[in-house]
């Protein structure tokens, strides 16, 4: 099946009207971010100024937590398929929400911390396939790319909004911090209660037949870049607050963070049109290219570097994430909630190996007095492995799906 060749609508033809769930679901996809943010992006940080973790050990728990909530998103995808988009997101506010208490309890019992950073990881598993199946719950494949790229700008807006706003105060006054993070999600959680459950997707299946397995039906070719996309970006959210609080300041970075996430808000949703009509190929080759030169940007170290290397990192995650999500739900026959599942698994997968990987070669460098090095190391990846996805998208060219055009159809490209 070929890709199809006219523009489509545009962006805010195939956005409006929006109906009043779908603007609070909006209005959710900034605030959940904007309350996480206020604190997750220092833990790196938090974990090992204040809680006297090596940053080897640091590495460790931000991988763990990283592989929990992006790879129990497989978990969230099917349990919103069997039990409805708003149970499960409902669900989900509620252990993240005790997540951010936890934290707060970890200031008097230091033993808690890594246990509630855990529990905030594993509501967000669980909310986000469910979140993003309910935005683009009965839009057409044309519109889709408006839907989820807006949602993305309101995610990105509240993760540049909160560093700024709980910077000053995370290693000064993170009593309060926790306190008022926790609150918020409180009222999040109230306000996704009295929103409609949308109708299945799918029937369900009978009680003789049982439930099809976590993996069944996965796109295989956007399963693999979506891995190795994130292994190679998570290069730059695990360690980028470390190597910049060290060679400028913490509020430095927050300025960093914020450009990353302007281009995200501003560039992905005018862009998200011709993502979806750009061949796969040419969208991977784009994507890696962008990692690839802003790593090695990084490398440099002043903050003309730090500015110019995140924004070239940004542009190439903006073609990548949304390209293969938008890939993954076009090949799969399995519900929306399950497809953004099994790409959340991939996530997990890749930004879990980044921040063992990641962890013990930067703290590596660190006692060896540079660590240029590691985002030198890191480009070269972004350069040597994704070949490795051609000789899978060969690989299926000569092995097409006999049930159908899920991963046959993408070879023909």
């Amino acid at each position: 099946m070929g890709e199809r060749t006219d523009r489509g609508p545009g962006l805010r033809a195939s956005l409006f009207p929006l109906t009043g769930p779908l603007r609070f679901l909006l209005l959710s996809s900034f605030l959940i971010p904007l309350g996480s943010f206020m604190v997750l992006p220092f833990m790196s940080v938090f974990l090992h100024e204040r809680l006297g973790m090596g940053l080897g050990a640091a590495g460790a728990v931000l991988a763990v937590a990283s592989l929990v909530q992006f790879s129990g998103g497989i978990v969230g995808g099917a349990l919103a398929d069997r039990f409805g988009l708003r149970r499960t997101m409902l669900w989900a506010l509620v252990v993240r929400t005790a997540g951010f208490a936890g934290l707060l309890a970890a200031l008097r019992w230091p033993a808690l911390a890594v246990g509630a950073l855990v529990l905030t990881c594993c509501g967000a598993a669980l909310y986000l396939p469910a979140n993003k199946a309910y935005l683009v719950h009965g839009v057409d494949d044309e519109r889709r790319p408006a839907f989820l790229s807006a949602g993305n700008a309101a995610l990105n807006a509240g993760m540049a909004v909160g560093p700024l706003v709980a910077g000053p105060f995370v290693l000064s006054a993170p009593g309060w911090l926790f306190a008022a993070v926790t609150a918020l999600f409180l009222a999040v959680t109230a306000g996704h209660a009295r929103l409609p459950e949308p109708g299945k997707e799918q029937p369900a299946a009978s009680p003789e037949t049982a439930p099809p397995s976590l993996l069944a039906g996965v796109a295989l070719l956007p399963f693999a870049a979506n891995a190795l996309a994130f292994y190679l970006y998570f290069h730059f959210q695990h360690f980028l607050a470390v190597y910049a609080v060290e060679r400028a300041s913490g509020a430095f970075y927050s300025v960093v963070l914020l450009l990353c996430f302007t281009l995200v808000i501003v560039v992905q949703p005018v862009a998200s049109g011709l993502i979806r009509r750009m061949p796969y190929a040419l969208a991977l080759a784009i994507g890696f290219t962008g990692l690839a030169a802003g790593l090695a940007v990084l490398a440099a170290g002043n903050r003309a570097a730090l500015l110019a290397g995140g924004a070239l990192i940004t542009l190439g995650d903006i073609v990548l994430f949304l390209k293969n999500d938008l890939e993954a739900l076009r090949r799969s026959p399995r519900s929306d909630a399950v497809v953004f599942g099994q790409q959340r698994l991939a996530a997990g997968l890749g930004a879990c190996a980044s921040g063992v990987l990641g962890g013990q070669l930067y703290g590596a460098g660190e006692r060896a007095g540079s660590t240029g090095w590691f985002w030198l190391l890191a480009a070269a990846q972004c350069l040597l492995l994704p070949p490795l996805l051609l000789a899978l998208r060969r690989r299926t060219a000569r092995h097409p799906d006999p049930d159908g055009d899920h991963e046959g159809a993408l070879t023909a490209r």
